[in-house]
């Protein structure tokens, strides 16, 4: 099976029960096709997202996207009937026609691709996309339920149930948010199962001992949301402070309440003790857990009616051996086993989260005796390797779309690298790409960025659906931070160059290239073209990176000196050229 995977915004740091999923997949042998309708929100990325084997697929820009309805409208690929009825019977809050162009661009990716069948996690945008996804394509598909997502975020039961009735099984991730779908959605109870989220140990091998901070550190982490429970959590180490315990706290995670939780800190007096310190790797956030005595996480349901339910970093820390306190909702006493691996108090209850992180702060022998039965609890019940298997199962016995045969690669591909699309110092780019396809010749092209505000022309519409465009900056900027000693090495191999280009074109350049070099070696292309000096900085890095061959078009303005255009001109295969003082000492 050929499986893949739908996300609405693909990586977030707080998600790392997909990475983990999707890792322990590949392990196993199953081939991924990764699909995120909108690109993450920050460029920080946990370490272990470069083991992927999978390239993730990020839609198009929306310009795009409407061209892509425009022509589905006129070939009959578009869901219309689907797209009226959700329109009508749910509003213009669900965005149904968003969601169907969202499905146009990732049901052509996937029936390309060979995809089987795929997976979403969370039943709220995503879902309700591959609702069209499926309509336009035919592929199958499931869904794994959280909580929060369908509990408030979705707001529409109706639409839930419709979801649910769609897919081919749900997989729900405790057995409280299983029983809740099934009142929700009683004609589908019997495609609900309960499937927990895991972990990957590796993560945390066994250590000896660690020897217990002088003064004891509790640590929570978390979304800087009213539901995480932190202003009690606060109030809680107040009332510790009050009692004369010695003691320091750590909260990790960023979000709308730090600019409150900091002030609510300072109020109380308790900044010499309380530290917020914003997001952080995974590789940081594990050592901070080895190194603290106490996790907490004082759950809450806010006033929206949002929770926690299954709390991955409750996983994590129980896999640290780190004693848990936090409290009775959804599905957390699913994770803690009370006065066995941790407490759990009543949530909002601040004297009772205070009295129960006493207890522990005054009890070493207990917080290591807590922590060991947490540790063996996770390799019981909660390791990826365990946690996988009813989800594989699942997919295994899930029907599968008619097979349909991949389309082959040409042997040799040949990227025609843009930097800039629509360019209006490219005139007649447009009509040569559509004449390499009339001649079929192998030809990709790969634009770095949407010109913005630019009126597109018939031509350029007719175009725009051929043309493959990187993500966004974002997405660009964490692959580039991903990879600090290849950027370094690259800025160095610059910075020995006695004629440069300036560094504004080569870090932006440079910064395409980290991304291109796996698209390049994914699509099997040999040779890259650019079609603008600016490009010729990208493609001549990549010649390294991803040992291509490389030509150019060097476009009647150049923005690059002539004499670095000169210079580089000999470690091309060939080009074209404008001023024909170029073309000294260079056989074209």
């Amino acid at each position: 099976m050929r499986l893949g995977y739908l996300y609405s915004r693909y990586p977030v740091i707080s998600q790392t029960f997909c990475d983990a999923e999707m890792l322990a997949l590949e392990r196993l042998g199953t081939d991924l096709e990764i699909g995120s309708i909108y690109p993450p929100l920050t460029s920080l990325r946990h370490e272990h997202i470069s083991r992927l084997r999978a390239p993730i697929h990020y839609a198009p820009p929306q310009t795009v996207l409407r061209i892509c309805e425009r022509n589905a409208k006129t070939t009959g690929k578009w869901p219309r009937e689907l797209v009226d009825r959700h329109e009508r019977k749910y509003g213009p809050s669900v965005k149904a026609e968003q969601r169907a162009r969202n499905a146009l661009h990732f049901a052509d990716l996937f029936t390309r691709n060979g995809v089987d069948h795929f997976h979403v996690h969370f039943a709220n945008r995503a879902a309700h996309t591959a609702m069209f996804l499926k309509e336009i394509s035919g592929i199958p598909f499931s869904v794994t339920a959280h909580g929060q997502d369908f509990m408030k975020d979705l707001g529409n039961d109706d639409l839930l149930r419709e979801m649910c009735a769609a897919a081919a099984f749900v997989a729900a991730e405790t057995d409280y948010s299983r029983e809740l779908l099934c009142q929700r959605c009683p004609d589908s109870a019997a495609k609900i199962y309960r499937v927990y989220n895991g972990i990957d140990l590796e993560h945390f091998p066994l250590t000896p001992s660690a020897t217990p901070n002088p003064v004891p550190v509790i640590i929570s982490i978390g979304r800087l949301v009213a539901f995480k429970g932190f202003e009690q959590l606060i109030d809680a180490c107040a009332e510790l402070t009050r009692r004369g315990l010695d003691f320091s706290c750590e909260i990790i995670g960023d979000g709308p309440l730090r600019e409150n939780l900091r002030a609510k800190i300072d109020k109380l007096d308790l900044s010499s003790r309380l530290t917020l310190l914003g997001s952080l790797s995974q590789a940081a956030v594990f050592e901070k857990l080895r190194t603290a005595d106490i996790f907490a996480l004082a759950s809450v349901t806010d006033q929206q009616g949002a929770s926690d339910v299954f709390p991955t970093v409750i996983i994590e820390a129980m896999s640290a051996a780190r004693p848990v306190i936090s409290t009775r909702l959804a599905g957390i006493p699913e994770l803690v086993a009370h006065e066995e691996t941790g407490w759990l108090v009543p949530p909002g209850d601040g004297i009772a989260l205070a009295q129960a992180l006493e207890q522990l702060i005054q009890n070493r022998e207990l917080q290591a005796r807590y922590g060991r039965a947490g540790r063996a609890r996770v390799e019981q019940h909660f390791r990826i390797e365990h946690t996988v298997v009813p989800l594989l199962q699942l997919l295994q016995k899930t029907p599968v779309a008619p097979a349909k045969p991949k389309a082959p690669l040409a042997v040799h591909q040949i990227a025609y690298l843009i930097d800039r699309w629509p360019d209006k110092d490219l005139p007649l780019l447009e009509r040569e790409l559509q004449e390499m396809k009339r001649r079929n010749l192998p030809i990709v092209p790969l634009v770095c960025e949407l010109a913005p505000a630019v009126r597109l022309t018939r031509i350029m519409e007719q175009m725009a659906p051929r043309l493959e465009f990187l993500p966004d900056a974002t997405v660009i900027e964490a692959e580039w931070r991903a990879n600090p000693a290849l950027a370094q090495e690259l800025e160095q191999e610059r910075a020995q160059q006695d004629i440069r280009a300036s560094s504004t074109i080569f870090l932006r350049q440079a910064r395409f290239a980290l991304v291109l070099r796996r698209l390049l070696l994914e699509k099997k292309i040999s040779h890259v073209h650019a079609t603008t000096s600016r490009a010729l900085v990208c493609a001549l890095i990549l010649r390294d990176l991803a040992d291509v061959t490389v030509s150019a078009t060097i476009e009647p303005r150049a923005e690059l000196p002539q004499n670095w255009i000169e210079g580089v001109l000999r470690r091309c295969e060939g080009g074209r050229l404008s001023d024909r003082e170029l073309l000294r000492g260079r056989d074209f």
